[in-house]
C-alpha cells in the first residue's frame, strides 16, 4: 500500500525516522524497521553552556558539593522545517495493535494508551530536556552524573478528553511537569474545532518546553487550534512537541504549513480520512473507547 503527502521523510539515525515539510512522501517498505522511506542526514553536534549548580550528598556524615555546567544537544537538521518522527520500537508497535482492535475492551484500551504515550514522551524527550552534569560521591567513589534540570519548566497540555488517556502516565518519566488542561470539541458536521475549557496559563514562563498531546491527529483543525492558543502565550514553534498515537497527512500537512520548526511523535501514520474526519484504518474514537462513554 502506498499514499503520497507533501512531505520529506528525515532521520539521522536508524533509531529514529523522521521527515519534514517541503517536498513529497511515499509509504513504502523499503527498510525493515519502518514503513518510511528515509534520507540520512548528519549526525547531532554536542555544546556546552557555562553555568553552575551546586548540591550536596550526605555518608557517614561527608558531603560533597557539585558545580557542574548545562550541556544541551543542537539538532541542525532540523533549520525550520517540521519533522515527525515515527519510532520503530516493537513495544510502540504492539501498543498501537492493542489499540486498532475493535475488540480491545475500554479498560485495556486505555492502559494500552497510556503506555503509548508514556514511549513516545519517553522518545520525545531523548534531546530536548535540560542537562546538568557535574561529579558526586557514591558509596564506591566519586562519579560522574547527569541530572534533568528542575529549573527549566517543562508543561504537558492533553486535549481533552482522549489526550487524557495518552498522558496518563507522563509523571512517571517527567516527575516535575506542569498540566495544563485543554478542551476542545469537533463539529461532527463541519469538522471545526471548539473550545469549551482552558486552563493554560496567560502566559508561559521563557523557554518553556511543551507536549501538546492530541491522540489522533486527522484533519489538524483540533491540534492546530491548540497551538494557535500557546504561540498567543509566547511558545515558539521549536519549544513544542506534539504527541500522538495515529497521524494522518492531512494533519501533518495543515501543521507542516503553519509551524515550522515544530516536533510531532506519533505512534503511526495511516493513509487517510474519511468524509466525517476519522482515520482510516485508525484506531476509531479514541476518547470513547478510552472512558466506555
Amino acid at each position: 500500500m502506498a499514499c503520497s503527502s507533501n512531505m520529506t521523510l528525515r532521520c539521522c539515525s536508524t533509531d529514529t525516522p523522521r521527515f519534514a515539510g517541503t517536498c513529497q512522501l511515499h509509504y513504502q517498505s523499503l527498510n525493515p524497521r519502518s514503513s518510511l522511506l528515509l534520507k540520512f542526514l548528519p549526525s547531532r553536534t554536542l555544546t556546552t553552556h557555562p553555568n553552575k549548580i551546586s548540591c550536596s550528598t550526605a555518608r557517614r556524615r561527608s558531603s560533597v558539593t557539585v558545580r557542574s555546567h548545562m550541556a544541551t544537544e543542537e539538532k541542525p537538521i532540523s533549520g525550520d522545517r517540521m519533522l515527525v518522527f515515527v519510532p520503530p520500537h516493537p513495544l510502540i508497535k504492539h501498543w498501537v495493535s492493542v489499540l486498532r482492535n475493535e475488540l480491545t475492551p475500554s479498560p485495556v484500551f486505555r492502559n494500552a494508551m497510556a503506555e503509548l504515550g508514556r514511549l513516545l514522551m519517553y522518545e520525545a524527550s531523548r534531546d530536548w530536556l535540560p542537562i546538568v552534569t557535574g561529579e558526586i560521591q557514591s558509596p564506591m567513589g566519586v562519579a560522574s552524573v547527569e541530572f534533568i534540570d528542575p529549573r527549566e519548566p517543562v508543561a504537558v497540555v492533553p486535549i481533552l478528553r482522549a489526550g487524557l488517556a495518552l498522558v496518563e502516565h507522563a509523571s512517571s518519566i517527567l516527575p516535575a511537569i506542569k498540566t495544563y488542561h485543554l478542551g476542545i470539541s469537533r463539529d461532527e458536521e463541519t469538522l471545526q474545532p471548539t473550545i469549551y475549557l482552558n486552563k493554560l496559563p496567560e502566559n508561559f514562563p521563557e523557554g518553556s518546553r511543551v507536549f501538546v498531546v492530541d491522540p489522533m491527529l486527522a484533519t489538524g483543525g483540533t491540534i492546530v487550534a491548540a497551538i494557535n492558543l500557546l504561540k498567543e502565550r509566547g511558545v515558539e514553534n521549536k519549544q513544542i512537541k506534539v504527541i500522538s498515537a495515529v497521524a494522518a497527512p492531512p494533519a501533518l500537512q495543515k501543521l507542516s504549513e503553519n509551524f515550522s520548526g515544530l516536533h510531532v511523535y506519533t505512534g503511526i501514520i495511516d493513509p487517510t480520512v474519511n468524509d466525517k474526519g476519522f482515520i482510516i484504518p485508525g484506531l476509531g474514537d479514541a476518547g470513547d473507547r478510552s472512558f466506555g462513554t
